[in-house]
């Protein structure tokens, strides 16, 4: 049994020193202490990142690493896995003082144990899940709520938090937030992620599990390995909690199964295209660059446990491409409507704020983030999309999905694998997962400061080869059925991404072929830095 550090249920005029503050889960948590009235200040790198802007939003500059900056007045720290006790300086005047130090997951999770928490897992999907519920609940203006995302989401104003206003109401009168009685505590939805097990430092309430398959191979060997995780995971859960999962993910299924034969006291709620109850996806469509679908819930007049007359059958729409993105979405709202009824309030009465919340919903950085649309000298218009997947699955349903919601573009795709362990493991589906794309560009592997490329009989190039490989193997005529006629894509190999900058250029100013009509979608797709492919070509079009 995992023991979780403990915090002050009363965070105000608490002193936190932030150890690696710049990392993106590090200044998250540190906006949510900020909001719970901590005094904060932080050391780190003088290389400039996005959470700068986050931090200097709320007066926070980063200092050099120094065992100064751990003054008679610091109380907690907080730091990076980056980091060692043993070895950084704030870190060993901090021990050397005994003031109590935390893992960013362990304070994540020992401030979890003060709410009512919701933890989002998978190995897809996190990201979008929890974005896609803060936005909601922004439009919910009576649920008291905070909001943990892994990564800045646009709907929040550019940041990777969201606080309520009657949370921020609370703080400004001088209110514990953790104090608002046992049925009306505040609601915490954070993103948890499974490598090393870090969400078992987590006290969730509920959870919502998105997927579940092999990845980090680093960690998890076996698909089993990672199932098992989620399933210890999910037995966190207290007596009669809520496990939220995909009925579209055979993982996810799996995974439910397995923790409700361990824990049959559990409350299992399935949403998607399979989900048998409230929160099955009864239609969905695409028109106009715009996801549209319903849900079972609202369907003709009242969900399942309401016997009013009230009618509420509303079309969803959803900004972003994708039917990931769809069951995302729905995800979400399955979570934000229990949390409706676990306050006491029927979630027919919100449909409208639930649309509202779904509509402004625009992604976040590096998840479908469109960081330019341009024109070119011979007039055809280019859309530039950086996005965070870096599984085959994600990086198949991420493409597929913008072919089909910008069915009028000619899609160019930019991939760089990342860790050496994942490639190697997975390389076959990598060869398949980009597809989609008319014109596929693949770069070296991005590796991982835990890897040593020498211990790896496999290169950018290895899947370069194999993607080649699966391309001659499919006949031409099935290829053709399957794919209305669209040819096979080129493949190309640049060890940089940015060295395939002027080629893409080059392929940007060709004439369109009038299936192509509306112009180019280029996507910079991984989690590396390929996305510097995307930067080069707006300097070259400025």
């Amino acid at each position: 049994m995992q023991i979780t550090k403990k915090l002050p249920a009363d965070l105000r005029g608490i002193h936190f020193h932030f150890v690696g503050i710049k990392g993106t889960g590090m200044a998250a948590l540190v906006e949510i202490f900020y909001r719970n009235g901590a005094v904060i200040t932080g050391s780190d790198v003088s290389e400039r990142f996005y959470t700068d802007e986050i931090l200097e939003k709320l007066n926070i500059k980063a200092l050099p690493f120094s065992a100064e900056n751990i003054t008679d007045d610091v109380q907690y720290v907080v730091y990076s896995s980056a980091y060692k006790l043993d070895v950084n300086p704030d870190l060993i005047e901090a021990v050397k003082r005994n003031i109590p130090c935390f893992l960013y997951t362990e304070a994540l999770g020992a401030y979890s144990s003060t709410a009512y928490s919701c933890g989002i897992c998978g190995v897809h999907g996190k990201t979008s899940t929890t974005g896609l519920t803060g936005t909601i609940l922004k439009e919910i203006d009576d649920i008291p709520s905070q909001i943990l995302a892994g990564s800045v989401i646009n709907s929040f104003g550019g940041t990777c938090t969201y606080t309520s206003p009657l949370v921020n109401e609370m703080i400004s009168a001088n209110k514990n937030v953790s104090s608002l009685g046992s049925n009306q505590k505040s609601v915490f939805v954070a993103e948890t992620c499974e490598y090393q097990r870090h969400f078992m430092s987590f006290c969730p309430q509920k959870i919502i599990l998105t997927s579940v398959e092999s990845d980090h191979e680093d960690y998890y060997p076996t698909y089993e390995s990672i199932r098992d995780a989620f399933v210890d995971y999910i037995c966190k859960l207290p007596m009669f909690g809520e496990l939220i999962y995909c009925a579209d993910d055979a993982g996810a299924v799996e995974t439910a199964l397995i923790a409700y034969n361990k824990r049959p006291d559990l409350h299992l709620v399935a949403y998607g295209v399979n989900a048998g109850g409230d929160y099955q996806i009864t239609y969905e469509k695409v028109a106009d660059e715009k996801n549209s679908f319903g849900i079972k819930l609202f369907e003709n007049s009242k969900g399942s446990d309401d016997d009013s007359n009230t009618d509420c059958s509303p079309q969803f729409y959803l900004n972003m491409p994708g039917h990931h993105e769809v069951v995302d979405a729905v995800a979400a709202i399955a979570l934000v409507c229990q949390l409706l009824r676990y306050y006491g309030k029927h979630p027919c009465e919100y449909v409208e704020k639930i649309a509202q919340g779904l509509a402004k919903f625009n992604g976040g950085k590096r998840r479908s983030e469109i960081v330019s649309q341009f024109k070119t000298k011979s007039g055809n218009d280019v859309i530039v999309i950086d996005d965070y997947g870096h599984h085959p699955t994600a990086v198949k349903t991420t493409l597929e999905g913008y072919r089909q919601f910008y069915k009028g573009r000619k899609l160019i795709v930019d991939f760089m694998s990342h860790t050496y362990s994942r490639t190697q493991a997975l390389l076959k589906e990598f060869a398949r997962s980009t597809a989609a794309a008319d014109i596929i560009i693949l770069n070296k592997i991005y590796s991982s400061a835990r890897e040593n490329a020498a211990d790896f009989n496999i290169t950018g190039r290895t899947l370069f080869e194999e993607t080649q490989k699966y391309l001659a193997s499919v006949p031409d005529d099935e290829w053709n059925k399957e794919q209305n006629g669209r040819k096979k894509p080129e493949v190309f190999y640049y060890e940089e991404a940015v060295d395939a900058a002027d080629f893409v250029k080059a392929e940007l100013e060709k004439p369109l072929s009038p299936e192509y009509s509306d112009g180019y979608l280029v996507v910079t797709m991984g989690a590396g830095d390929n996305w510097k492919l995307g930067k080069s070509l707006i300097e070259l079009y400025k």
